[in-house]
């Protein structure tokens, strides 16, 4: 994506650095060049504004869960595959974390006991066929 106007630093190179300048992960040079591309770019500056604003959403909505080990290792060892540019293996990521949420999960039931009256603060949801409803991708509920 380019505005069109000419800058000092072009507009592909901050949106492809984008998350790097956003998480701090850049050198303190490079962040003035984007900082002043983004003054002065509105297209650059709303796309900005966005990802700032999902990645507080992230954090807000996601950011008191603990990561399991493993699917933090899976997912670092992915992203040094990418940026080696090596093939990365196909396989259902999604599968792999709602596994790996699974497996917290018990372990954290296994450590507190067993309970009787389901997660506290939570009500217990039923489907049309009468069993459980499970919650599904982003929180929609499926029916059993």
């Amino acid at each position: 994506m380019s505005c069109g106007d000419p800058h000092e630093t072009d507009c592909s190179e901050v949106l492809d650095h984008l998350y790097e300048f956003l998480d701090h992960e850049m050198p303190a040079g490079d962040c003035a060049k984007f900082e002043v591309h983004i003054d002065e770019c509105s297209p650059c500056l709303e796309k900005y504004g966005l990802e700032q604003a999902v990645k507080k959403l992230v954090k807000r909505c996601c950011g008191h869960d603990d990561v399991p080990a493993d699917l933090r290792s899976k997912v670092m060892g992915r992203i040094e595959l990418i940026r080696s540019g090596q093939s990365v293996p196909e396989q259902d990521v999604v599968a792999e974390a709602r596994a790996a949420e699974a497996a917290a999960r018990t372990a954290k039931g296994a450590e507190s006991g067993p309970s009787t009256s389901g997660t506290p603060g939570t009500k217990s949801t039923r489907s049309a066929s009468g069993g459980p409803a499970r919650p599904g991708p982003l929180g929609a509920t499926t029916q059993e």
